[in-house]
């Protein structure tokens, strides 16, 4: 794992103040990289052109594999690991041009286009000339980032203290067999109390979370190059084709074409 390795790096931070509503940037990272802990007073569209990015918040986890990326607005405490050889192609976008965007962190779909214009706007000058060519870019940009569709891929976190102990102790070591009754129990609650307080604190059922949870741990995986039916069985999964059908139900297509796509 490599956290603070001095590397250079275009860093968000260093255009927090240039005059222009939304700015483009692009790095390279090596795996296994580590971003800890920071936030921005612009909102973030991260993009991995190449490999993986998982994005953590006090709320929640997102994990964007290639052809997705992670909405994470402005102000937003975050970390960001990276999975293999990343390269990011990213726009920082200022409260007041990103006003239609959402305030909340999501995974959305890349399309080709907005995927060549993420690219064009790595190239674009910091202070490029709002009525030219760049400037249309951006603003075109922005449009595409506003109507990508929302991915279903989110793991929120509870703010009750037990609760999101035990949430952050499943993704270090996640189980699809795990039951409402064993959590119930290790928490000393009833089964009726704890379905109401784990959809109270995260919005989903547990089987909707445990499930989310399950595919975050599986997309890096993937990504490597790991074999489905490896990640099947070592998230508890009876076997390959149960993990497939949960995959297909959830993102549309199976886990063998869905990094193809």
């Amino acid at each position: 794992m490599i956290v603070g390795h001095r590397i250079q790096q275009r860093q968000p931070a260093d255009y927090e103040d240039v005059p222009r509503p939304v700015v483009g940037i692009g790095n390279d990272y090596p795996p296994s990289f580590e971003l800890a802990e920071h936030s921005h007073r612009r909102g973030q569209f991260l993009y991995a052109s190449r490999g993986v990015v998982a994005v953590s918040t006090p709320d929640g986890a997102w994990v964007a594999p290639p052809e997705r990326a992670v909405w994470i607005p402005a102000g937003t405490p975050h970390s960001v690991r990276m999975v293999g050889k990343v390269q990011t192609r990213s726009v920082l976008v200022a409260p007041s041009a990103g006003a239609a965007l959402a305030d909340t962190c999501r995974v959305v779909a890349v399309s080709p286009l907005l995927r060549q214009l993420l690219v064009a706007a790595s190239e674009v000058p910091a202070e490029y000339d709002l009525e030219g060519r760049d400037g249309l870019v951006m603003a075109l940009l922005v449009a595409e980032i506003c109507q990508a569709p929302v991915i279903p891929i989110v793991v929120p976190f509870p703010r009750n203290p037990a609760l999101a102990e035990r949430c952050h102790r499943f993704l270090e070591s996640p189980r699809a067999g795990d039951t409402i009754e064993r959590w119930s129990d290790a928490l000393a609650m009833n089964r009726r109390r704890f379905t109401r307080l784990f959809r109270r604190e995260t919005g989903m059922s547990f089987a909707e979370w445990r499930q989310q949870a399950c595919l975050s741990v599986a997309l890096p995986r993937l990504a490597a190059g790991d074999s489905v039916t490896a990640i099947a069985l070592d998230l508890g999964y009876d076997g390959p084709g149960n993990f497939s059908t949960m995959f297909k139900r959830v993102l549309g297509v199976p886990p063998s074409r869905y990094l193809q796509q």
